[in-house]
């Protein structure tokens, strides 16, 4: 895992350096960083996600690239719902709130139509993938 960990510390590290740009895999792909306190261990955590913006509101999805289960962040943030989002240069604190039924297939429907890789995601797993809006406190 510690390959997963140092891919995300650079993402990271060149998504600050760069105002919220980020090359290579992710060239192109609206990225935010979320910063979620760890559900056992207390610590902060910081994760690139891609997000959907819709009428002023920001959703994250817990895809985790199709695999069978949740990512750590999605648990953190169920623990810890108040988080930190980086889009850009802005910084703000949001409450995570999981949108569930027809308005998560929506906005889930939507996000995939625009990024076919999350389609692919949803295939993979026989998991819903949680969509989560974050909440301007």
């Amino acid at each position: 895992m510690a390959d997963a960990n140092d891919f995300n510390t650079k993402v990271i590290e060149e998504f600050r350096a760069n105002g919220g740009v980020v090359g290579g895999p992710f060239d192109g792909t609206r990225l935010l960083l979320l910063t979620t306190t760890g559900a056992k261990s207390g610590q902060p955590r910081v994760n690139p996600l891609a997000y959907r913006n819709e009428d002023e509101r920001v959703f994250v999805f817990a895809s985790k690239a199709g695999a069978p289960t949740n990512p750590d962040w999605y648990h953190n943030l169920t623990a810890h719902p108040e988080v930190t989002v980086e889009v850009g240069v802005e910084r703000f604190g949001a409450r995570a709130s999981v949108i569930t039924g027809p308005e998560r297939d929506r906005i889930y429907a939507a996000h995939a139509a625009e990024n076919p890789g999350f389609a692919e995601y949803q295939e993979k797993t026989a998991r819903i993938i949680p969509v989560v809006e974050l909440v301007r406190l």
